[in-house]
């Protein structure tokens, strides 16, 4: 049996046994059913302004905001998975409110501001990249924290406790993790290497001179349950392996002190620049152009259909005409779910 431990709600450590070592392991095909918003999501007129009065008059310490697709694996790995287990599903409902928003909908949804649009533009204003998305506003109407993605119980738990004990307002989630985080142990505390990965050194400058092609930096970490899944998972795949050759890849421990020049032309080590870029889950991709400038990052579990997605967005050179992923795959991938579906 794993041993956890996390930071609970006093911020003390507490225990707990039920961490699923499969919880990232999940099939990200299309659904075939549509979901549906659990019976327990606030009850909203979508004003958010009338949502936070209410919050507040609650005295809940925030209002996550869930953008979410209803033919979404991921989606439905977070409603099961997470907002399925009894223990998240009493504390989010204590120290919360959630509201759930279709990213594909045309409800009206009137922001902060007081502006209204649907809730595809609402969106595609926040800036949804992947589903699910979480977005945690505190009461006084600041972003406290964005989850983009799907992420396994323990570490989700571990999420909504940093909000909630107000630790947002002293310090990162990554340095809050870092206090907690027990690393989990499967192998032998290397890491995998894949062909397609570029040695050392990493002199990954592009601030002087463009590069050929767009770059992919995997972050990772030894004992990572995660990573061992990406690699055994969808790395294996022809698909995924012959879509990597088009970039220019490397992997780097974030824990260690190897010397990296970042593609802005900075001297760092992987662990200063796994921070400068506020890394909190492993693996993460993060994708740069060929002049250096991020473009997307993966940063939450990823399988086969996602991730071939997303290299196919990024060498296509798509990312140029749609600055949004959600926007290029409504566009672009199939099959399409049947006439009446989103």
């Amino acid at each position: 049996m794993v041993l956890l431990i996390v930071l609970g709600p006093t911020g003390v450590l507490a225990a707990t046994d039920d961490w699923d070592e499969n919880a990232d392991i999940l099939s990200d095909q299309v659904l075939s059913e549509p979901l549906e918003f659990p019976s327990w999501f606030k009850l909203s007129f979508l004003d958010l302004r009338e949502d936070l009065a209410d919050l507040r008059q609650d005295g809940k310490a925030a209002l996550i905001l869930y953008f979410g697709q209803k033919y979404c694996a991921y989606c439905k790995a977070l409603l099961e998975k997470d907002f399925g287990l009894p223990d998240i599903r009493r504390y989010t409902q204590v120290h919360f409110d959630v509201i759930g928003l279709d990213i594909h909908g045309s409800r009206m949804v009137t922001d902060l501001s007081g502006k209204e649009m649907t809730e595809k533009m609402f969106a595609l204003d926040r800036h949804v990249n992947f589903t699910p998305t979480l977005v945690f506003i505190d009461p006084r109407g600041r972003v406290a924290l964005r989850l983009n993605g799907y992420y396994p119980p323990y570490k989700f738990r571990a999420a909504l406790e940093y909000v909630a004990d107000g630790y947002y307002r002293s310090e990162r989630l990554r340095d809050y993790l870092a206090r907690a985080d027990v690393p989990l142990n499967f192998g032998d505390g290397s890491l995998s290497i894949e062909d397609f990965f570029q040695p050392p050194p990493y002199n990954l400058d592009r601030s002087h001179w463009p590069a050929q092609r767009p770059l992919v930096v995997f972050f990772e970490r030894p004992d990572c349950h995660a990573c061992d899944v990406l690699h055994t998972g969808p790395l294996q795949e022809p698909e995924i392996h012959d879509r990597l050759r088009d970039f220019d890849a490397v992997q780097l421990n974030l824990v260690r002190d190897t010397p990296v020049v970042t593609p802005a032309g900075k001297r760092l080590t992987a662990r200063q620049w796994a921070a400068a870029l506020n890394i909190f889950y492993t693996p993460t991709l993060v994708f740069f152009d060929r002049h250096g400038h991020e473009i997307l990052r993966v940063d939450s579990v990823v399988q086969f259909y996602r991730l071939r997605n997303v290299l196919d967005y990024i060498r296509s050179g798509d990312w140029r005409r749609y600055p949004n992923f959600q926007q290029w795959r409504e566009r672009h991938t199939a099959p399409r779910p049947p006439a009446g579906r989103q």
